[in-house]
Formats: C-alpha cells, sequence, structure tokens
C-alpha cells in the first residue's frame, strides 16, 4: 500500500516555487512514490464523528507557472491519508484554532499530523521562547501602556510586535523619546485589550536575522542570514531583507541542539528558529520556510531528511 500524503497550505497557485517550502516538500513526497492531496483549511469538516478533507488529488512539477496539476474535488477521511501536513501561513486566528481541532481528531485516528495540531496551539511563535529564558532577549507581553512604557524607558531601545504576525508585519523600533510611541502601543495593544510583545533591541540585526532549520530534533548545519535593508531594522524577507546562506556557528548550533529535544517532545518535527546574535527571537512552528534557499545553495535536500524520519515512524 502506497504512502499518501494531505497538504493543507494556502492557495497553490499562488506560491513562489523557487522559495516555497511546502512544495519542496510535495516534490520530495512525489519522488518517493508518496500520492498527493491538496486541500484550503476550510475544507476539513467535521461530520459522523469523522474528520473529513474535502481534497483534490496533486501533481507537481518544477516549472514556474506550471507548477501543479489537481483533479476533481473528492471527500476523503482524514484517517486514508498517511500524513496530513498543515502548512497554512499565520495570521493565526480561532479558524486556525479549529483546524487544530481537527486535526488533532486526525491524529488520534491514527494519521501523523505535521507538526503536531497540539503544539500547533500551544507554541505561539513569539511566547513559546519564555521556555528558554536564557536564549531570549529581555521581554515584556502586556496589554497595560504604563508597564510598556516603563520597559522602553528602562531598556532605551525597544523592539514592539503583535504575538501573531508574520513577516515583519507591525513590528516597530522604538524609543522613550519616541513622539508616536502613544499610538504605537494602542495600535498593537488595541487600547489596552490585546496582548502584545516587546523585547530589548538587539544592534546584531545588521549582520541578519538568522533562520535555523531543526528536522526531527536534527540541527541543520546551515542557516539563512535575512540581512535587512539600508535604513530597515527588520531582516525579513517580505519586509525587502536580503537572504544570505552561511554556515551555522557553534553558539548557534549549541543553542539550537538544547531547545531541540523539547521539540521532539511536543512533536515539532519541522521548526524554524530565529536568532539575532546569540538571542532566539521567534520560535516558528506553524509554516517555517527557507529551506528551498539552503537545498540550492548547498546541494542539500532537507526535505528528505524529514521524509525519511516520517517514513521511519510510519512503518
Amino acid at each position: 500500500m502506497s504512502l499518501s500524503l494531505l497538504m493543507i497550505m494556502d492557495p497553490i497557485e499562488s506560491i513562489n516555487i523557487k522559495k516555497d517550502t511546502s512544495f519542496g516538500f510535495l516534490m520530495e513526497a512525489q519522488k518517493r512514490g508518496w500520492d498527493l492531496y491538496y486541500c484550503l483549511p476550510e475544507d476539513l469538516s467535521l461530520a459522523e464523528n469523522q474528520v473529513i478533507a474535502h481534497c483534490e488529488a496533486l501533481e507537481v512539477f518544477n516549472e514556474v507557472g506550471a507548477h501543479f496539476q489537481l483533479k476533481a474535488k473528492q471527500y476523503k477521511p482524514a484517517s486514508d491519508f498517511s500524513t496530513i501536513f498543515m502548512r497554512k501561513d499565520p495570521p493565526f486566528d480561532m479558524n486556525y484554532i479549529y483546524s487544530t481541532y481537527l486535526l488533532e481528531l486526525a491524529q488520534e485516528s491514527g494519521t501523523l499530523v505535521v507538526n503536531n495540531p497540539r503544539s500547533l496551539r500551544d507554541c505561539n511563535e513569539k511566547l513559546f521562547t519564555a521556555w528558554f529564558p536564557q536564549f531570549s532577549p529581555k521581554t515584556l507581553v502586556s496589554a497595560n501602556k504604563s508597564q510598556i512604557k516603563n520597559f522602553v524607558k528602562n531598556q532605551k531601545d525597544v523592539i514592539l510586535k503583535p504575538l501573531d504576525g508574520m513577516g515583519g508585519a507591525s513590528i516597530f523600533r522604538v524609543t522613550a523619546t519616541d513622539p508616536n510611541i502613544s499610538v504605537i502601543i494602542e495600535t498593537l495593544t488595541q487600547h489596552g485589550s490585546q496582548l502584545a510583545m516587546a523585547q530589548t533591541f538587539i544592534p546584531e540585526i545588521k549582520q541578519g536575522d538568522k533562520r535555523i532549520l531543526i528536522v526531527n530534533g536534527e540541527v541543520i548545519p546551515y542557516t539563512l542570514a535575512r540581512i535587512p535593508s539600508s535604513g530597515e531594522t527588520r531582516g525579513n524577507l517580505a519586509a525587502g531583507g536580503t537572504g544570505v546562506p552561511m554556515p551555522i556557528t557553534k553558539s548557534e548550533k549549541n543553542i539550537a541542539e538544547h531547545i531541540a529535544p523539547e521539540l521532539i517532545k511536543r512533536g515539532l518535527y519541522f521548526v524554524g528558529l530565529d536568532m539575532i546574535g546569540n538571542y532566539v527571537t521567534e520560535i516558528n512552528v506553524t509554516s517555517p520556510t527557507c529551506m528551498r534557499e539552503l537545498e540550492n545553495e548547498y546541494g542539500i535536500n532537507i526535505a528528505a531528511q524529514l521524509f525519511d524520519a516520517l517514513e521511519s515512524k510510519l512503518s
């Protein structure tokens, strides 16, 4: 019996296949003879105590502009799939959480879900760093304007950001004398009703916001440094940063290896740490990227490493 994969992701027609990690996973699975299926998060349902995917059989091609072919939609029980990948990009909203509940039921029926749906809920990509305070910059999470202002006053130079964003959206660098600090805090906290994160600014951002990939607990020996463009403090590629592949440093590797066992314990098979200097600023678990850039630069196959681990578990 052949293995099968359901990929839950954003619309496949809109992806950049040269950079899209989910597409890289699909190509590797197809090369191994897996049957591929595709759907959006809203195509999941629960009927008669069974999780159902309204999905399409999928074939992928490494050809820009003609990278996929879909067949007619069909309803398939989640238990029919060997593995389900949940690769929907943030925002992390209630619809996303509802999807993880359905995927947790699917997992209980015997389907391997990557990453573990309970851990997708539990491990907020910003807040999860609090489980590793020895590697994190000084941090405050609060909705209270006075508390945030006091943190900025004490730390002098601070990054403020929402807990549910991605791609550098709504990230602000502020000082205590910034004339816009009140409106920035009010916007991020929705006038004190929503938690936001404040972290001490790390000057090493000039050398890049490093993406470190951890696959089934193994640290990939290369990183993608996202270098901010001139006048920017954000290295995110979506915010104009430039990706520069480079070998991992000894310090970065040691930190990643310290975090890796906790990821394995939580069923997080594919994770992207974000590091600036020697600080971990985010732990990305929903849909980490940068795999394709490293594979192309160094001639390695990170996707194969993940699928070797999955096939071993499934056997």
